[in-house]
C-alpha cells in the first residue's frame, strides 16, 4: 500500500502529475483482459472512446463495439436492448450526462428492467475545469434513490481494475464512477481485494476515524500517517460501495473513535455524509463529525487545484481536520 499526494486533474478528467506509481487506462485493460474469454461482453460509448479509456476495447473487439455518437439517451436504451438479448454491455460517457440527460432511460430501461448495463461515468464530482455544465457534484444523490441501481467509487487503479472485472457478475445496472488517463496505485494489487457492498477499515485508530470513498481514500491516508506523526490514532474505513451500504462496518468503526471525518468528492447532502449520518442516527450512536465535499452550489471554472482548494476538498483541508478537529 503506497501513500501519495493527489494528482492534478486535466480538461477531460485525466489525472496529470502524478507522483508516484500509477497506471494507463486501466479500465480499458481490465475490460481487455475480461472480455477475452466472456463473448457476451459488448461496449459502449456515446462519442467518449478515447476520453473515457474504452478504446482499448474497441480496438480489441470492434465487432462487439458501437459508438452511438454524442446521445446519452440512445447510449443507455441500446445497451439495454442488448443486455436483453444476453449481453453484458458496458457503457461510458460522462456521471453530468448520465444524470441529466439520460436519467429517464437509466430508470426505466436500465434499473426498473434489472437489465445488465454497466456505466463507467466519467468526471465525477469535481473533476474537471469546464463549470456547472460538466462537474457532476450530485450524481451520488440522484442516483442512489433509484431502486435496484448500485453504486461504486472505487480510489485508485488496482481498485477500478478489479471493479470492472467484477461487476460482470452481479445482475443488474451498476454505475460506476471511473478514473481515467494515469491513475494512481493507491492499493497493492497482491493484497487488496473489492468486495461488492462491503466496506474496508484500512487503517485502525481510536482518536479519528476518517469514512471515504472513492479518489478521497489516498488523502485520507495522507491525513492519517501526518496524525500518526503528532501522536494520533487515526483510522481510515475506505467505502467503496455506496449502495448497497454497508451499514455494519460503518457503525462499528463509529463506535470505536472518538470523532469522525468524512471525505467525499460530492455534495454533502445526499451523498457519502449523509449515509453515514442516517446510519448513525437509527442506531442511536451519537459521535462528533466534520463533513469535507463539495458545496451546495454550481461551481465555475477553474484548474483542479483552485477549485479543490478554494471550496475545500484539497490534502490541506483533510489534514487539518484529522488532526485538529476543524
Amino acid at each position: 500500500m503506497v501513500d501519495l499526494k493527489s494528482g492534478r486533474a486535466g480538461g477531460m478528467g485525466e489525472i496529470l502529475d502524478v507522483e508516484g506509481p500509477y497506471e494507463v487506462a486501466p479500465l480499458g485493460t481490465a475490460l481487455v483482459e475480461l472480455s477475452a474469454n466472456r463473448p457476451e461482453i459488448v461496449g459502449l460509448t456515446a462519442d467518449m472512446g478515447r476520453f473515457s479509456d474504452i478504446h482499448a476495447f474497441r480496438d480489441a473487439h470492434p465487432d462487439r463495439f458501437f459508438n452511438v455518437g454524442m446521445a446519452e439517451a440512445d447510449l443507455l436504451l441500446i445497451a439495454a436492448g442488448l443486455a436483453k438479448t444476453g449481453k453484458i454491455a458496458y457503457c461510458t460517457t460522462y456521471s453530468v450526462f448520465v444524470t441529466r440527460r439520460a436519467l429517464d432511460f437509466l430508470v426505466i430501461a436500465c434499473a426498473h428492467s434489472k437489465a445488465n448495463v454497466k456505466i463507467l461515468a466519467g468526471m465525477s464530482g469535481l473533476m474537471n475545469p469546464y463549470g456547472a455544465t460538466h462537474q457532476a457534484t450530485d450524481d451520488i444523490a440522484v442516483l442512489r434513490m433509484i431502486p435496484d441501481l448500485a453504486i461504486i467509487d472505487p480510489c485508485d487503479a488496482t481498485e477500478l481494475a478489479q471493479v470492472v472485472k467484477a461487476v460482470a457478475d452481479i445482475e443488474g445496472t451498476v454505475y460506476v464512477r471511473s478514473l481515467r488517463g494515469k491513475v494512481p496505485v493507491v492499493f497493492d494489487p497482491e493484497e487488496y481485494s473489492f468486495e461488492f457492498g462491503k466496506a474496508k477499515e484500512l487503517r485502525s485508530g481510536s482518536d479519528v476515524g476518517v469514512i471515504s470513498t472513492g479518489f478521497m481514500t489516498q488523502r485520507a491516508f495522507v491525513a492519517s500517517a501526518a496524525a500518526r506523526e503528532r501522536g494520533l490514532g487515526a483510522g481510515v474505513l475506505h467505502v467503496p460501495t455506496i449502495k448497497p451500504f454497508d451499514t455494519e462496518a460503518v457503525l462499528r468503526f463509529a463506535a470505536g473513535v472518538d470523532r469522525l471525518v468524512i471525505a467525499e468528492n460530492h455534495q454533502m447532502s445526499g451523498g457519502l455524509a449523509t449515509l453515514v449520518t442516517e446510519a448513525l442516527y437509527d442506531a442511536g450512536l451519537h459521535v462528533p463529525m466534520i463533513k469535507i465535499g463539495i458545496q451546495h452550489r454550481f461551481h465555475e471554472c477553474g484548474s483542479q487545484a483552485y477549485m479543490e482548494e478554494k471550496y475545500g476538498l484539497d490534502q490541506g483541508r483533510i489534514t487539518r481536520a484529522v488532526i485538529d478537529g476543524v
